[in-house]
């Protein structure tokens, strides 16, 4: 049997509409920074759909060459520039490991939705002659896992958990797992997502998703009585994990420690989570009784909190079912109210905004919250950030097709 190793997070990297990098990205959510405006990527004056959260200020070459970077889509760009952040805050130098003891989950929710509408143009418009003999390798879900894995030449589990919304928080559980039962000692895992298209956008515009106000601060707005849909978000989250051994052979500066992972089914309809929250609530429950702790002990709840007027309900209901009388004191945030809806990448960027928190010792806040809906009751920290200690904060995903994820993470206090 192999032995079971504790998992330290020594290196993260972001790409997101309110920083890119961890410091501006965590200071900007604490200080309440709306990245959500008006789409640029696309004309949208005729969509009813207008705002997205983007990522703003990217330069791609700051991390790829030219060549590189055109036989990528967008969402691997963002992928590989957070990993390339991820590992050099580690402090990782790849070629001095084990290459088969490395390993790479990075995951994306809908993949390289930019290539596939700019290649179908082309078939349409002038035929099939025209199209990449790229576009399969740069649209599929998996090659942002693929394109690290080649960089860094790491040759362990290498693979992308697709599970819609909670593709990110998917590819890290796995990736806890990977190296708590001894398969792997360093994993490079997160998601990426760049699915602010017209095509997409309007997909989801069209199963009334999204959110249709033209007020950038009246637009994402989880948990508060005017919410009518999410917002689009895009970036990449990636964190660096790594076994116990491995951190201490390498001096590894430690960042905080991953202690629990719950992954569960609805197995109740494709869109809607469970009105009832069970199974949600037990991969809450799961992922406290992974860490051994009670739900007393937890001090924040990153929430998945897209702004919808189900989810919100619906994940309310799961807390409160997962966390009894505590459900009332604990500290629960939407960062979706700042970066939009991330998508497959939600919950690592979220993942981060959790293991910052415990870091820093600040809870982000939910921002324009105004209206309190009657049946969504918990402590949603609104509009202010709080200055608290927190030992452990629970980070909760919800993906299309019912799946279910919760991440926990602890104050490593050697």
């Amino acid at each position: 049997m192999r032995k079971q190793s504790r998992v330290f997070i020594t290196g993260m990297g972001v790409i997101s509409p309110v920083g890119n990098d961890v410091t501006h990205f965590y200071k900007n959510l604490t200080d309440g920074k709306n990245g959500i405006d008006f789409i640029t990527h696309f004309d949208a004056s005729t969509n009813k759909v207008k705002l997205a959260a983007e990522v703003k200020d990217f330069n791609v070459n700051d991390y790829l060459d030219k060549k590189e970077a055109r036989r990528m889509d967008r969402y691997c760009h963002f992928a590989v520039a957070a990993a390339e952040q991820a590992i050099s805050s580690s402090r990782l130098v790849p070629e001095q490991q084990d290459p088969y003891r490395c390993g790479v989950i990075v995951s994306s929710g809908v993949g390289g939705m930019n290539t596939y509408e700019t290649e179908h143009n082309k078939y349409i418009e002038q035929g099939p002659g025209r199209v990449s003999p790229l576009f399969i390798p740069m649209m599929i879900s998996n090659m942002a896992a693929g394109m690290i894995s080649i960089k860094y030449k790491f040759k362990g589990a290498n693979f992308c958990t697709v599970t819609a919304c909670t593709s990110g928080a998917s590819a890290i559980g796995e990736a806890f797992r990977q190296i708590k039962n001894g398969y792997l000692d360093i994993v490079i895992t997160g998601g990426a997502e760049a699915a602010i298209t017209p095509f997409s956008v309007t997909g989801f515009t069209n199963m009334t998703a999204l959110c249709v106000s033209d007020n950038p601060n009246a637009a994402s707005l989880p948990f508060d009585k005017r919410r009518d849909g999410f917002v689009m978000g895009e970036g990449a989250g990636i964190l660096v994990l790594e076994s116990e051994e491995s951190a201490k052979t390498r001096n590894s500066t430690i960042i905080e420690e991953t202690c629990g992972y719950g992954a569960t089914a609805d197995a109740y309809h494709i869109t809607s989570p469970d009105p009832q929250g069970i199974s949600a609530a037990r991969a809450m429950t799961n992922a406290l009784d992974e860490a051994d702790i009670t739900p007393e002990q937890i001090d924040y709840i990153n929430a998945h909190g897209t702004g919808t007027p189900l989810n919100d309900l619906y994940e309310t209901i799961a807390i409160k079912k997962a966390f009894g009388a505590t459900a009332d004191i604990v500290n629960i945030s939407s960062t979706k109210s700042m970066t939009g809806h991330l998508l497959g990448a939600a919950g690592a960027v979220e993942a981060i905004a959790c293991v910052m928190t415990i870091k820093n010792g600040i809870i982000p806040p939910t921002i324009n919250y105004l209206e309190p809906d009657k049946d969504i009751d918990l402590n949603y920290t609104p509009n202010t950030a709080v200055n608290k200690p927190v030992e452990f904060a629970l980070s909760n995903s919800l993906g299309f097709g019912g799946h279910n994820a919760s991440l926990l993470f602890k104050k490593c206090v050697e």
